[in-house]
């Protein structure tokens, strides 16, 4: 575990938690990809309703945005915090704090949202939660773009795992998110995060105590990737894991650049993908309504909760 590791601030001091391997040392200041030091950066934690219904359930999921990001797509829905342009640096004690206040508040789980490169932070700051009451579930909402080295210190502290694919198709991942090797990262990260979490659990009232949700954000353009994901999945999980077909892309200002992806996914497309899911097998799976593509969906990084 993290706290008995005499190694564990060697994970900033040369840094490679994440596929970029950037090698900084985050102690000293310096900053890699996802542009953060070894201070935790936190933009807002709050209940969130708007998550699977599985994870939100009646009460909401205990989100806690941390700043910066390893990925960073073009396209990115949460541009603000992914770059790093609100944040608030707490100490680990905090954090843990963070994570009793929403317990307190009835959230169904703590769901850490971007943590990847505060992993080793992240996990001692679980480890002092729990030393103080902490039960619900901890819930890993990533990118997908992580390391299966960094994902094993994650085990026995992750309960659920959240992860996006993103895309299977090198041109469009390095198009959009500079990463060609996207796909080959994150198939192998979903293969540890299933291996961790074994079986998919829900209690009595079927909010989600452990298993793996993947999501996919369709994007304009690439419908031929999204069902080549949808059939990767099905292959090689079947039902075993859910999956979350997500039609909520927003186009926002950053995008002018790239104007195939300037658009809204329209209804047909999304049915289309919808459709093929069923096609395949996909039974364990989430749709979203028409409409969900708003700026509304984008949380407000007000600091609520830090």
């Amino acid at each position: 575990m993290i706290k008995n590791d005499p190694m564990k601030f060697n994970y900033f001091s040369d840094c490679t938690l994440c596929p970029r391997n950037c090698h900084v040392d985050r102690t000293a200041g310096q900053t890699g990809y996802c542009g953060q030091t070894d201070s935790l950066a936190v933009a807002r934690a709050s209940l969130h309703m708007w998550e699977e219904p599985c994870i939100s359930g009646s009460n909401g999921s205990g989100t806690v945005f941390f700043t910066g990001c390893a990925l960073g797509c073009v396209y990115c829905q949460n541009y603000c915090l992914a770059q790093g342009e609100k944040g608030k640096n707490i100490s680990i004690e905090r954090l843990s704090q963070i994570f009793l206040e929403l317990q307190q508040k009835k959230a169904h789980n703590v769901n850490l949202v971007t943590p990847d490169h505060f992993t080793p932070l992240i996990i001692q700051a679980i480890d002092k939660a729990k030393s103080k009451g902490l039960t619900i579930p901890v819930l890993y909402n990533c990118s997908g773009y992580a390391k299966v080295t960094t994902l094993k210190l994650l085990e026995g502290y992750v309960d659920i795992y959240l992860p996006d694919i993103k895309y299977m198709d090198r041109v469009v991942s390095e198009k959009y998110s500079a990463c060609p090797d996207y796909f080959e990262y994150a198939s192998l990260a979903i293969e540890e995060m299933v291996r961790q979490t074994k079986e998919t659990v829900f209690d009595e009232v079927g909010i989600m105590q452990r298993g793996v949700i993947v999501r996919h954000l369709m994007l304009p353009g690439a419908a031929e990737d999204s069902k080549n994901i949808l059939k990767y999945l099905m292959d090689m999980y079947g039902n075993k894991i859910y999956i979350s077909i997500m039609n909520q892309y927003t186009p926002l200002a950053h995008v002018a650049k790239y104007p195939e992806l300037n658009r809204k996914i329209t209804d047909e497309e999304y049915d289309r993908l919808v459709d093929y899911a069923i096609e395949i097998g996909v039974e364990n799976g989430f749709v979203q309504e028409g409409g969900t593509a708003s700026e509304s969906f984008i949380p407000d990084f007000n600091y609520e909760g830090i």
